[in-house]
């Protein structure tokens, strides 16, 4: 068996036959790689479970017993897989014919390669994109590349900063190396994060344009903007900068950051939810010197200077690629 596919759920009954069906069609494509499914279930009340069992008797499932958020039920499947290749699929997916060969081909062209994230595109408008890797950019900000924008317009596979872990390939021997995902993110930038520690370990991420899948988009949460999510990523926001930047590029990039900061506390004011922005962000600086988030702050060291100089000029570049 060369990889596991991994789906975290929670709820999605009403996603999980297609995205499954999808899956087990891949089977059948001409030279796929041998595949199988695990459903980490993280405490469905909605019958998730029964429908797995009932019709789609070969696919594993694992119950956890209370609700610990996707890092946690993605990182239940990634030790329980004993594969070299690992893809995090979300519920609310289908897959295009040809996904897991196009992954599996990417990832394996450089051993330097950490994760390969897919052309995500719009369920109800698949001609536009909805995530063709991700970026990262001094502001503090992450976006989605292309988002929104026409699908034939993103066709050639690139370097990105990290890969979405909606649909995306990692190398498990990778986690080996840089650990597995942050529970204490819960939910969201997550896989920016850990996209973050791979490059400064020397790692690559990719985006690949012919693994494509269909994605509905905040099935769990129920919308793109609520109150749950916007603190969970203000509060990740900052996290993220304090774990992965060194305290020099910190103060390099403080006013980028502030001004980032800023700049969203504006943007959810006109939402009417600029107080739980707050709210997160002030969330995410107590966690900073929480004593059990602490021992999870990536050490500097000397040999990965280099990684360090060409993140940083990326940040700056992915500033300038957002403003245009």
């Amino acid at each position: 068996m060369d990889i596991t596919v991994v789906i975290p759920n929670y709820n999605g009954i009403n996603y999980l036959p297609e995205c499954l069906q999808a899956l087990e069609s891949e089977h059948q494509y001409p030279s796929t790689p041998d595949f199988s499914i695990l459903v980490v279930d993280d405490c469905s009340t909605d019958g998730s479970v029964r429908l797995i069992s009932e019709r789609f008797p070969d696919v594993k499932t694992i119950l956890l017993r209370e609700n610990m958020g996707f890092c946690h039920a993605v990182n239940v499947g990634i030790q329980e897989a004993n594969t070299p290749y690992i893809i995090l699929l979300n519920n609310d997916t289908k897959v295009k014919s040809g996904f897991i060969r196009s992954l599996y081909t990417a990832i394996q062209r450089n051993p330097r390669v950490f994760s390969v994230s897919a052309k995500m595109l719009m369920w109800d408008k698949p001609e536009l994109i909805d995530d063709a890797g991700d970026y990262y950019c001094a502001l503090g900000w992450a976006y989605a590349r292309g988002k929104g924008r026409p699908a034939a317009s993103y066709d050639k596979p690139v370097n990105v900063f990290s890969a979405c872990g909606g649909a995306a390939i990692y190398s498990k021997s990778g986690f080996n190396k840089i650990g597995l995902f942050d529970e204490n993110h819960f939910a969201y930038l997550e896989d920016l994060d850990i996209g973050y520690r791979a490059r400064i370990n020397g790692f690559i991420n990719l985006y690949e344009p012919q693994a494509e899948v269909l994605h509905f988009g905040s099935a769990s949460t129920g919308s793109r903007y609520n109150s749950r999510k916007t603190t969970l990523a203000s509060s990740n926001s900052i996290y993220v900068v304090w774990k992965n930047m060194p305290f020099l590029q910190l103060l390099l990039n403080l006013p980028f950051l502030l001004a980032g900061f800023f700049i969203k506390f504006l943007f959810f004011c006109k939402k009417g939810m600029g107080m739980l922005y707050l709210k997160g962000l002030w969330k995410g600086l107590r966690r900073c010197i929480d004593a059990k988030c602490r021992c999870n702050k990536v050490r500097f060291k000397w040999n990965n200077l280099g990684n360090y100089l060409r993140i940083q000029l990326e940040l700056w570049i992915n500033l300038f690629r957002l403003i245009k």
